[in-house]
């Protein structure tokens, strides 16, 4: 029986091996970007639900980019604090500001994909820059930085969102699963197969929206107006990367376990609508990752083939915690690096807890 788990521990290796090698070492090996700025004519979209103190102090940062040519579009998605009027006086402040109030809708309550569908057919661009509320960008040249990846066969752009560092474990175990899931989907996306991205820093040219009538498809999930846009819209010959550290935003991390976890939760149930093939991969990737550990731990407590148990686990980790360093070493996050083998560990018992979570409840989604 112990032989038949080693020939299985052998092919567990060998997958997060192609993973990590083959995969994954795409983004981690590549060569910086160059960023030329093109000066075409972009619409920054900025959707917001009840953000009253983070608009207050991000829209002025956006409002500020050393950019030619760009609008900034704020939609208000029927806040009920201060929000709506914050835009307005920022409106009044900056001539490229326009302003979109979105009224509680039946058929569409609470869902940001109608409000960014609004935003989207009032921006007078070509070319759409989406962020978050509570996100910044990291200098006066992001739109610059982003756009410059834009070609005439490339017209989405998948962009890093990361999050403020902190002295604190929970801090190191959101940035790190932050980090791998950027890993993955950079990757993914130079080997010609983009499954996602994230609103807090995406492009695309507007016609790319309007070729899969929108949100339309996947309009009654609350989340996934992002990722599963994308999942919906990109391929290898539209999509492209950008991962120079100009290009990258910023927010707050959530302070707390729960409330990180709550997230999450979103984040896995939207995943269940991705297409096959990126569903495999993804369970295939993490499920791999858990047998790893699993078998580990039963091949070496009866001892059985250890030598080559403990050879398998030092070239697993070496490769694996080699390209997650320079992966991380490209995202601006070098200080993660120390700490791979701990948050892996953490990261696939939380994603076991929200495997078994989402089955007995559904998550909660926009404000």
């Amino acid at each position: 029986m112990l032989i038949y788990i080693f020939y299985f521990f052998i092919a567990i290796v060998t997958i997060q091996l192609f993973y990590y090698l083959g995969i994954f070492g795409k983004f981690a090996f590549g060569k910086p970007q160059n960023i030329t700025q093109q000066n075409i004519p972009v619409s920054v979209i900025v959707c917001a639900k009840n953000e009253e103190e983070n608009v207050k102090k991000y829209i002025p940062l956006l409002a500020e980019q050393n950019y030619p040519d760009f609008e900034i579009v704020l939609i208000d998605d029927a806040s009920s604090d201060e929000t709506l009027e914050v835009f307005e006086e920022f409106e009044k402040q900056y001539s490229n500001i326009r302003l979109v109030k979105v009224q509680n809708n039946e058929a569409f309550w609470g869902n940001k994909k109608y409000a960014l569908t609004l935003g989207i057919k009032a921006s007078k661009k070509d070319y759409l820059l989406f962020t978050d509320a509570d996100c910044y960008p990291t200098s006066k040249e992001w739109i610059t930085s982003m756009t410059s990846q834009f070609t005439e066969e490339k017209t989405i752009v998948l962009g890093y969102g990361g999050y403020e560092k902190e002295r604190s474990l929970l801090n190191k175990i959101i940035r790190f699963e932050t980090v791998l899931t950027a890993v993955q989907y950079f990757s993914w996306a130079k080997a010609g197969l983009p499954y996602m991205g994230v609103g807090r820093n995406l492009a695309y040219k507007k016609e790319e929206f309007f070729n899969v009538n929108g949100f339309i498809e996947h309009i009654q999930v609350r989340s996934g107006d992002d990722d599963l846009f994308i999942n919906q819209a990109a391929n290898k010959a539209n999509t492209t990367i950008a991962y120079n550290p100009e290009s990258f935003t910023y927010s707050k991390p959530k302070q707390s376990y729960g409330d990180w976890f709550i997230q999450k939760r979103r984040h896995v149930t939207t995943a269940n609508h991705y297409k096959f093939f990126d569903k495999i991969q993804l369970s295939l990737f993490y499920g791999s990752q858990l047998f790893f550990f699993l078998l580990v731990i039963i091949l070496l407590s009866f001892q059985f083939q250890w030598i080559a148990v403990l050879a398998l686990l030092a070239t697993r980790y070496t490769i694996a915690w080699t390209v997650m360093g320079f992966s991380a070493g490209k995202l601006r996050e070098r200080d993660l690096k120390i700490w791979f083998p701990v948050v892996e560990i953490v990261l696939i018992f939380t994603q076991i807890n929200i495997f078994i979570t989402n089955i007995f409840s559904k998550p909660v989604h926009w404000k």
